[in-house]
């Protein structure tokens, strides 16, 4: 790869990421905007992106926190997004848990009064989520719509609502088969709670954070319990009727996101669907569902979590790679998005899994795509010196 451009194309993502960074309503700081087509921020998304621009724009990754916490209601849930004009309520929309970039957040910052703010916010959520979340009793978080999991357009939510009625999400319509025990979103409480034991001890509050240690051990096995087939080796949605909704997607690394499993069934999973070629280890991995399940949506149209390798699903890869013992493979998958994105006039939401080709469409300056090229740049510069971009670029360990 050549470094100029790739000097270029990292200073063009930094200025991308400045240009986004914008206000919503009721908040006097500006926040982190998903970007083309999705003026706003998302609660699955955006404080991780700002996590990663806050090396180079530490106060981001503070106010995308904190616009959330600012707009919790008082019967503790967190809004799903928040645009210039309204605050979204009809659904739950997570994925790597606020929790946790939170507390990665004050440490960036270092901030004590951060960390409380954001325990205290982060703990009436996880409430919240366990009062309206368990219809069915299980401990297992549900999934109720479409939105609920970020999934826009995925097989695996095939003829399901899109939002929850009468923008509550606390209503679950009766159709589908719903409510699904949802394997990804469980694991999200699951590293929340993590999160918050970890908080908790740093806040010196020590029975509190036994509290959390043992209540997310507890849906973990939960997790495992409900929602894994051990002849698949899959993790799977279970309906109201108690099936298993057998479709393979990239639900399995939100699994690995959240440390759900032990090593030796993660190898099992790992070599079995996602370092398989022609499941999700696609010349540009890591296609959202595997590209031989039989509802993979082989046209790519956009914002579809039905095939395409999305940018969200790379900039979360670091956090599950290094932590089973792959750092190659994650090397392999961050080179070729580089590549990719070196080959794209614009930063953009997904790729062919085949091609690398980005989806025509109009999101562009899409803040996720722009996030993994200067995080997979400083990690590859990191792994193997300048010649991966610049002197320019910050190195990381």
């Amino acid at each position: 790869m050549n470094n100029n451009a790739i000097q270029k194309r990292y200073a063009d993502a930094l200025s991308g990421l400045a240009a986004n960074c914008k206000y919503v309503t009721g908040y006097e700081h500006p926040v982190l905007y998903e970007g083309g087509s999705y003026q706003g921020i998302w609660l699955e998304c955006g404080p991780l992106e700002a996590l990663v621009y806050g090396k180079h724009a530490p106060e981001i990754a503070r106010t995308s926190h904190e616009v959330f916490f600012l707009h919790q209601r008082e019967d503790g849930y967190l809004p799903c997004w928040i645009n210039t004009k309204k605050v979204g309520s009809h659904s739950i929309q997570m994925v790597v848990p606020i929790a946790a970039t939170a507390l990665e957040t004050a440490e960036l910052l270092g901030d004590d009064a951060f960390l409380a703010r954001a325990y205290h916010a982060c703990a009436r959520w996880d409430a919240w989520l366990a009062r309206h979340r368990n219809t069915r009793g299980t401990g297992l978080c549900e999934l109720f719509c479409q939105f609920d999991s970020g999934h826009d357009g995925s097989p695996r939510l095939e003829n399901l609502p899109w939002e929850c009625p009468d923008q509550d999400a606390t209503i679950c319509l009766n159709v589908g088969k719903l409510p699904y025990l949802a394997p990804d979103l469980s694991a999200s409480v699951y590293g929340g709670r993590v999160a918050l034991a970890e908080m908790a001890a740093r806040l010196g509050k020590a029975d509190e954070a036994d509290m959390w240690r043992e209540k997310a051990e507890a849906l973990r096995r939960l997790i495992i319990k409900h929602c894994y087939d051990p002849e698949d080796e899959c993790f799977y949605d279970v309906d109201a009727e108690g099936n298993f909704i057998r479709i393979r997607g990239d639900v399995l690394t939100r699994i690995f996101s959240e440390h759900i499993v032990d090593q030796a069934m993660f190898d099992r999973i790992y070599e079995r669907h996602i370092k398989n070629p022609a499941s999700f280890w696609t010349p540009y991995p890591l296609p959202s569902i595997a590209a031989d399940d039989p509802t993979f949506i082989s046209k790519l149209p956009q914002n579809s979590w039905g095939g395409a390798a999305q940018a969200l699903t790379a900039l979360r890869a670091p956090r599950w790679f290094n932590h089973y013992g792959r750092p190659d493979d994650l090397r392999h998958l961050m080179t070729r998005w580089v590549e990719a994105i070196l080959a794209c006039p614009y930063f953009m939401q997904q790729l062919n899994p085949w091609t690398g080709v980005f989806t025509d469409c109009k999101c562009r300056d899409y803040s996720p795509a722009m996030c993994v090229f200067i995080d997979f740049v400083d990690r590859l510069a990191g792994l193997q010196g300048a010649g991966i971009g610049c002197e320019s670029i910050k190195r990381r360990e």
